[in-house]
């Protein structure tokens, strides 16, 4: 008997056996009849029953009850049905080609049904026996309206382009769904990084991340300021209810206090700002990478002269300071078994090539030669502090030469040792990588670094500890990884090599970080 099937007897033994004669959708008695349970059938995943009850939402092992009543689904013709809401960019693109993607590798065939406007449904059939196997549907509108279906039990999955709320955490918890922020509760599924974008023709090629964040709380309001010419400034962004306009807000003005310029222009879709953007010389955008269009991106930098952009490299390890990440997040609830298996291919070699094509950052590990990072170690000659002298410098290169970093990093929340939601998703990934024997036979090093605020000394020795506490939380999570056929390091060079210009919280947090090096 199942530890759920033996919870949920002995919660109806102690309530009593007999439940009142109330209409409902469906009965489940026990094959002895000595135990029955009435209620409202919120699923069945082909395995377990989950019912709400007098006694709450349940879940109950199939193989052990009959199911009486009209709601009682056909065993024999079941149908996995599994609903994703949320952020219209991912569900119109990402979501499609990853479907897609799975029933071509595992043979089954793919239809799609226009439900209505914003939802389309995936329809999975055995190609042998010509069986409809499940239905996945995608509703696409945005972030808040994904967890607002999550909570009414109308989604499965909520796709995301921001952190869960505080509010919207609190209910789901209310609601039994669990910590939606605990590990395997949310991952990361793909990447993308928000990008200014001005028309074609602007003479500004590159803004501060302070400049950017002056730009659309309206401090900044004529391009004279950054350069340009002698002209009003009109910011552009998404809207109030997408994930991308809260990020924006959340990642871009609330670090500094600031708030939104009366005078920005806000979108429905990604595709309406750029083409704003495009016929207004004098506009400014920030979008995704993976929604430019036509539109000229514009490089971020700061007041030491290094100039960063949203290539697919520096978005995967996060170098790229607004590197935004594609979520999904689980309620803790059974889900059918071909729904799992879809979510076990999301992170498998072949989707994140279905990723890449679809315009997206993958998370695939990339080996990263030193001979290919030469601008990384120019700007760490470059920028070098006081404290940093070149005897530092040299030892760092001769530890980091005959090794390879790869594109998996490790990064903090704002004024935390917490690790943030990226990071997190690459612990569960990199970890799953060590348990497949991804990496038997070879050397893996994770090496902290620092920004470059207080005394070297002690930036050292913080990194040190990060690099260890990341070093720990990967092979806490790799239970089943060999050890004995893999070594794992742990090195620190501090505020040796910094990512970005130290002139702005969002630099400093850019170098706070430890990346892996492997041999």
């Amino acid at each position: 008997m199942s530890v759920l099937r033996a919870a949920f007897c002995a919660a109806l033994l102690l309530f009593g056996a007999a439940i009142g004669a109330i209409a409902q959708d469906v009965t489940l008695s026990s094959r002895d009849g000595s135990v029955t349970i009435t209620g409202n059938l919120l699923s069945f995943d082909g395995e377990f029953y989950r019912v709400e009850s007098e006694y709450g939402e349940l879940t109950v092992d199939g193989s052990g009850v009959i199911c009486e009543g009209p709601a009682c689904p056909n065993l024999s013709a079941f149908v996995a049905e599994m609903t994703i809401s949320g952020a219209a960019t991912t569900g119109e693109v990402l979501l499609p080609a990853l479907v897609e993607g799975f029933g071509f590798r595992y043979g089954y065939g793919v239809t799609r049904e226009e439900v209505e406007p914003g939802i389309v449904t995936y329809v999975l059939t055995e190609r042998s026996e010509d069986r409809v196997a499940g239905r996945f549907t995608i509703r696409s509108s945005n972030t808040n309206e994904g967890f607002a279906d999550l909570l009414a039990n109308e989604a499965d999955l909520v796709m995301a382009l921001r952190e869960i709320r505080p509010g919207e955490l609190r209910r789901a918890i209310e609601a039994g769904m669990g910590n939606l922020r605990a590990a395997g509760r949310s991952r990361v599924l793909a990447l993308d990084a928000l990008v200014p974008i001005v028309a074609p023709g602007n003479p500004v090629t590159e803004i501060t991340m302070p400049q950017l964040s002056r730009v659309f709380s309206g401090e900044i309001d004529n391009w004279q300021a950054l350069g340009g010419p002698d002209a009003p400034i009109v910011p552009h962004l998404r809207d109030a209810a997408s994930g991308l306009g809260q990020a924006v807000e959340d990642r871009l003005l609330s670090p500094v206090g600031a708030s939104l310029a009366e005078t920005a222009v806000r979108h429905e879709s990604d595709r309406a700002l750029v083409r704003d953007v495009l016929r207004d010389p004098f506009a400014i955008g920030l979008t995704t990478a993976s929604e430019t269009g036509d539109a000229m991106q514009l490089g971020l930098s700061g007041e030491c002269g290094f100039t960063i952009h949203a290539t697919r490299i520096d978005a995967k390890t996060e170098d790229y300071p607004l590197t935004a990440p594609v979520f999904l997040y689980m309620p803790a609830r059974r889900l059918p078994k071909l729904a799992r298996e879809f979510l076990a291919y999301t992170r498998q070699p072949a989707a994140q090539l279905v990723i890449r094509r679809a315009g997206f950052v993958d998370q695939a590990p990339e080996e990263v030669a030193i001979n290919d990072q030469g601008a990384r170690f120019a700007n760490a000659i470059a920028q070098a502090g006081t404290e940093i002298d070149l005897q530092e410098l040299q030892a760092m290169v001769r530890y980091l030469t005959p090794l390879k970093r790869l594109t998996t990093s490790f990064r903090f929340e704002a004024g935390s040792t917490l690790l943030d939601a990226q990071s997190r998703s690459n612990v569960e990934q990199l970890a799953t990588a060590l348990e497949g024997s991804m990496y038997d036979g070879r050397r893996i090093v994770f090496v902290g670094f620092s920004d470059g605020r207080g005394s070297a000394g002690v930036n050292l020795n913080l990194a040190r500890d990060r690099a260890e506490a990341v070093r720990r939380a990967v092979v806490n999570a790799a239970r089943t990884a060999d050890f004995d056929q893999i070594d794992v390091d742990v090195a620190a060079f501090g505020e040796a090599m910094p990512m970005a210009c130290d002139d702005s919280a969002w630099g400093r947090q850019v170098n706070r970080r430890v990346e892996v090096w492997i041999r």
